[in-house]
């Protein structure tokens, strides 16, 4: 199983916005592609966001999908899209904004394995926004599976 990115410490990104993170959970949540939400920690000591996605809207290759989502009150995040596939293999990309050394604060980590990294630009920098951004992709996946796979 693929497990969010660690490449930076939260500390210098600051702490995690906990408000935020209610806020996409409720939507997360109220999402029908979604299936389940969890804290990791737990809700009182976030340390990230987990949507479960539903397999069944998936073509039968696609064994579980995922959103990590790590939010700080400096205004940088993490979106990691993660798909589990019937051969073991996984399919994954990233949405980040962060202090780095290999782009631009706000970057996007390419699928299929979330190693190509390139700059990004998006319209709103707004949690709600790039929640909206995440999940027009995501659907955009899912679709683009069932016509190749379907």
């Amino acid at each position: 199983m693929s497990h969010p990115p660690d490449d930076t410490a939260p500390e210098s990104m600051g702490p995690l916005d906990r408000q935020t993170l209610f806020l996409l959970e409720r939507h997360l949540a109220s999402d029908a592609l979604v299936v389940d939400t969890t804290f990791d920690l737990d809700v009182y000591e976030p340390r990230l966001l987990r949507g479960y996605l539903d397999a069944g809207r998936y073509p039968d290759s696609v064994t579980a999908g995922r959103l990590d989502i790590r939010w700080f009150t400096t205004g940088y995040f993490s979106l990691h899209y993660v798909e589990e596939h019937n051969d073991r293999d996984h399919w994954e990309c990233r949405w980040d904004r962060h202090p780095n050394a290999h782009n631009t604060r706000l970057h996007f980590h390419e699928p299929p394995s979330a190693t190509e990294i390139v700059d990004l630009e998006l319209p709103s920098l707004h949690p709600l926004d790039v929640y909206g951004t995440v999940f027009t992709a995501i659907a955009q996946r899912v679709k683009t599976l069932w016509s190749t796979e379907g």
